[in-house]
């Protein structure tokens, strides 16, 4: 039996969204505060996954203000296709509300935005036999609009908003045989999150909840998956139907914590009596009868394009002049906008990361400047090393606190910074602790441990071992996880080449 692991996009991609046109399937997820915003996945399989952009790439798009909080900006996107048109809709929090993309073909270009006249966040998008387009937000309620202009036609009209759980979100309307059928995530992002069914005859209503919901939830449980919900049906092309849904891997002694933020994991899903099902999510699954692996981005990014590649993500923004990849021709070349990564507006290129244990290396030449490699969560929690005047130096924001935590003479001239994350050889601060099943014996406090090095002519130099759960949702909060990258705080500063390697 061929198996496939979950998840299937592994990282801070969460709250997917996804469609099927012929063999093809598109998926979405949220990208908050960074830019670009609304990263856009291609597969043949639902299995492997591929980048193909970003939707809102640029500032006529996205212009996400100075201001904008961490895990702010872009919500929940819902991705469909019809009429010949790919439609993307979210909400900018702190950004303008609700808005609507468009594109002849995913790989752009998207359309600027037409804003929705619908308040609320997590909007959906459904038609009608009619052809008629209705718009489902947080709450739950529904609208039908004009897609042209973001006008509210009729509505909004209450729907039904859950088994009574908080937070009822993420709604997704489909047209199944009959019947409509409504997704709505509850209990909170967090532990208590689940997804929930109901149908009705029309978006309309009244509608009659399924008798066994919730349809998928991990609350209480031991799964190693945990936070399961904000699920979105698909129909695949030999008539299986499965759910994309975000799920976390949390690590470590209670109350556990997951460092890689909200992933996107794939679920089969049957029909019983007229309502789908599902079973708990596995980290591994039967896979579909039919794979189609794609080859996987090059480890190593040596610059020499003439667009940075779709993985690379920086907060808030991007500006013209920041970064430049002519102006050193295969070297990224930054600038510093900012003098400080402990606020916004700062200079910072960077990727997700991916997987528990990892190492991630960039080759800089500081020259004069100010700058380094960064492992962040938000700006009061990051681990940098910073490479200034002839030193290269671990520092740690955590919360409201910042301290250096060792330095080292380097010679001058390029060298190579690499941060590593490990999850085993990660001991409890004293003696032992309990195990889950009451059995004791040593276990991990925190999730992982954040390893920090320079390399350079005169040998290699390990700078910092430090505790990973203070880059945690746990510790940091938000709906975020963690982004390795490159930045400059002073000066300009170039990179030759950086390096992602999952290392288990």
């Amino acid at each position: 039996m061929r198996t496939y692991d979950n998840p299937v996009i592994p990282g801070f991609h969460p709250d997917p969204s996804v469609c099927r046109v012929g063999e093809d399937h598109y998926l979405v997820c949220s990208s908050f505060e960074y830019f670009p915003g609304v990263p856009l996945f291609h597969s043949r399989d639902l299995v492997h996954w591929r980048q193909l952009g970003n939707v809102l790439d640029r500032p006529g798009q996205l212009t996400l203000p100075e201001g904008t909080p961490a895990s702010g900006g872009v919500y929940a996107p819902t991705i469909r296709h019809h009429d010949g048109l790919f439609h993307v809709v979210t909400t900018v929090v702190g950004g303008g509300g609700n808005l609507l993309v468009t594109a002849e073909r995913p790989e752009g270009p998207w359309s600027d935005p037409v804003w929705i006249d619908v308040p609320g966040i997590d909007p959906d998008l459904a038609w009608d036999e009619n052809g008629d387009c209705w718009c489902a937000v947080a709450g739950v309620t529904v609208a039908r609009i004009d897609t042209r202009t973001g006008k509210v036609l009729e509505g909004p009209l209450p729907m039904w908003s859950g088994t009574g759980l908080r937070d009822p979100e993420a709604p997704h309307l489909y047209r199944v045989g009959a019947w409509w059928y409504l997704l709505v995530a509850e209990g909170g992002t967090a532990l208590g999150h689940g997804v929930s069914v109901a149908r009705a005859r029309s978006p309309r209503g009244p509608w009659e909840p399924a008798p066994g919901n919730p349809l998928v939830s991990h609350r209480g449980t031991g799964e190693p998956v945990q936070c399961t919900g904000h699920a979105d049906l698909v129909r695949a092309a030999d008539g299986r139907w499965w759910a994309v849904l975000l799920g976390t891997r949390p690590r470590g002694w209670f109350p556990e914590f997951h460092v890689l933020g909200r992933e996107t994991f794939l679920a089969p899903v049957e029909w019983v009596d007229g309502w789908p099902r599902m079973g708990p999510l596995r980290e591994r699954v039967q896979a579909p009868a039919h794979l189609h692996p794609v080859e996987r981005p090059p480890a190593r990014d040596d610059f020499t394009g003439d667009a940075l590649a779709p993985q690379w993500i920086s907060p808030r923004g991007r500006p013209d002049g920041s970064w430049s990849l002519a102006e050193r021709p295969g070297w990224l070349t930054l600038t510093a906008t900012g003098d400080s990564l402990d606020r916004a507006g700062h200079t910072f290129v960077g990727r997700r990361q991916q997987h528990p244990d990892c190492r991630a290396a960039a080759l800089l030449d500081p020259g004069t400047a100010r700058a380094g490699l960064s492992i962040r969560v938000d700006e009061a929690h990051h681990y940098d090393l910073e490479v200034y005047g002839g030193t290269v130096s671990a520092v740690a924001r955590i919360g409201p606190l910042r301290q250096t935590i060792s330095e080292h003479p380097v010679p001058p001239g390029p060298l190579t910074l690499v941060v590593e994350t490990r999850t085993d050889r990660v001991p409890p601060p004293s003696g032992t602790v309990p195990g889950r099943s009451g059995t004791t014996g040593v276990r991990a406090a925190g999730p992982d441990a954040v390893i920090l090095s320079a390399e350079t002519s005169a040998g290699v130099v390990r700078l910092a071992e430090l505790d990973g759960r203070y880059l945690s949702t746990q510790v940091a909060g938000g709906f975020t996880g963690r982004v390795i990258g490159m930045y400059v705080t002073e000066g300009r500063a170039a990179y030759d080449w950086f390096a992602y390697l999952p290392t288990s």
